[in-house]
């Protein structure tokens, strides 16, 4: 049994965009429920979180942008044409920046193997100076600027296999070769960032690996796309910490999207994670909660991603026929032959 910290709060269920709004509380209602109905809460570790400071948000975020989400504390305000407050949801944005911090500070000394964030609001669209698609501070950013500024970590690899590509993230390291970003994502769709050729600048050329899906992948093709190029690329970058930006609307049923991940898949895409970070980082693998808008598929996919973080989900060997991703992999390898070697 491995030890896996979860990071789950009420208040996260307090951040309430609206009605009718995708990015609702119940999606982490359920995923509760299903949780505490396999009986996995009770074989994990629960991780309090704490508010981030500002100090810490600022390392990603203009001081600016942070003082224009705080004065919306109180009130339910939109952000963004996609992103609105309620009164409790800069509290909630804290404490999921914060929580993550938390869980990494735990992993990174030793205290926990792993653990998932449990979160909400999600962060990955969010720009160092402006709230976008549902996210207001990056949270997976914050932790990777967080591991490398005060936990000890050189390098981060971080890993995004949300439906919609994570521009906040890859802007806040698009000239830095000490945070690689790896993303799988839907294309061309929301937010139009992410095509092949989008791969860093200046230092971080490189150490920003695009991998755009044009047509519907399933659990062969992600599984693929990571043994194929992401592989690889994490054993030479040799990270300290893999973080992953986990969005569940790669579902096959997700109302969003048109991928076609099932929730086994995602057991075996964290479980084949949990192998990566075992080769690569001493097993310190951190996942925060993206998107998910089937409800019930998106809950299912998390107990099966928990049951590989307490180890009881063992890797399963990867079929060998990459499908409708050979293309994609081809040209993403052509795109970075220069910087990493590929199998």
């Amino acid at each position: 049994m491995r030890r896996c910290g979860l990071v789950m709060h009420p208040i996260f269920l307090e951040h309430d965009p609206g009605p009718g709004h995708p990015e609702c509380p119940r999606r982490l209602e359920v995923i509760e429920r299903v949780l505490e109905g396999k009986k996995l809460i009770e074989k994990t570790r629960r991780v309090e979180p704490r508010p981030a400071t500002k100090e810490e948000i600022v390392r990603v975020h203009s001081p600016e942008y942070f003082e224009r989400v705080m004065s919306t504390r109180g009130r339910a305000t939109a952000l963004d044409p996609d992103t609105h407050t309620s009164e409790k949801s800069v509290e909630a944005a804290l404490l999921a920046a914060g929580g993550l911090l938390e869980l990494c500070r735990r992993v990174m000394a030793g205290e926990l193997d792993n653990g998932f964030a449990l979160v909400r609001p999600p962060g990955h669209h969010a720009e160092r100076a402006r709230a976008m698609g549902f996210c207001l501070f990056n949270n997976v950013a914050l932790a990777a600027e967080h591991a490398r500024a005060a936990l000890g970590a050189q390098r981060v690899l971080v890993v995004d296999f949300d439906l919609h590509h994570g521009n906040g993230t890859m802007h806040s390291f698009w000239r830095r070769p000490d945070v690689l970003y790896f993303s799988t994502h839907q294309y061309p769709f929301y937010p139009g960032t992410g095509a092949v050729a989008d791969i860093g600048e200046g230092e971080g050329e490189g150490y920003t690996v695009s991998v755009p899906l044009h047509r519907p992948m399933g659990d062969r093709e992600f599984r693929a796309i990571f043994r194929s190029l992401l592989t690889p690329v994490a054993e030479q970058f040799k990270p300290d910490l893999l973080l992953v930006s986990a969005g569940f609307d790669i579902y096959q049923g997700d109302p969003l999207g048109s991928m076609q991940v099932t929730e086994e898949g995602f057991g075996d895409l964290a479980a084949d994670l949990l192998l990566l970070a075992d080769r690569v980082c001493a097993g310190r693998l951190v996942l925060t909660l993206e998107g998910g808008y089937h409800v019930e598929g998106e809950a299912e996919g998390v107990a099966q991603v928990v049951r590989a973080l307490l180890g009881e989900r063992p890797a399963r060997p990867a079929p060998d026929d990459a499908g409708a991703a050979d293309a994609v992999i081809r040209a993403v390898q052509r795109a970075l032959e220069k910087h990493w070697r590929f199998r």
